[in-house]
């Protein structure tokens, strides 16, 4: 999903387990898809899990690379970080993220065992 001033971008996948091998081409497409480039980034959100180990390392390992080569910073989040919210909209995350204090650039994965 992409949150802009004016629109909101969104598209969804089915859940495979080869999707993390192809993630980097999806990320392109969408982007490619609406007429959106990378450098129209300025923050990344990414849902730290709960998750497979692979798409979780697969997604952090992208958003790290877009912030060593871009330097746009990123927010790991987990839905369990916003306790006592009702109706958690995807496009609330960026002012949740702010409500709840979460830290930029840090990474904690939670991995479904």
């Amino acid at each position: 999903m992409i949150i802009t001033n004016n629109n909101i971008y969104s598209v969804t996948h089915q859940n495979t387990k080869t999707n993390y091998e192809k993630l980097v081409i999806l990320i392109d497409n969408f982007l490619e898809n609406n007429n959106l480039k990378i450098d129209d980034i300025n923050l990344i959100y990414v849902n730290r899990g709960p998750g497979s180990f692979a798409g979780i390392r697969n997604s952090f390992s992208i958003v790290k690379a877009i912030y060593v080569v871009k330097k746009i910073d990123y927010y790991c989040y987990s839905l369990s970080d916003f306790i006592g919210e009702n109706g958690i909209r995807h496009e609330n995350i960026p002012k949740l993220c702010d409500k709840f204090k979460i830290k930029k650039n840090l990474i904690n994965p939670i991995y479904i065992s």
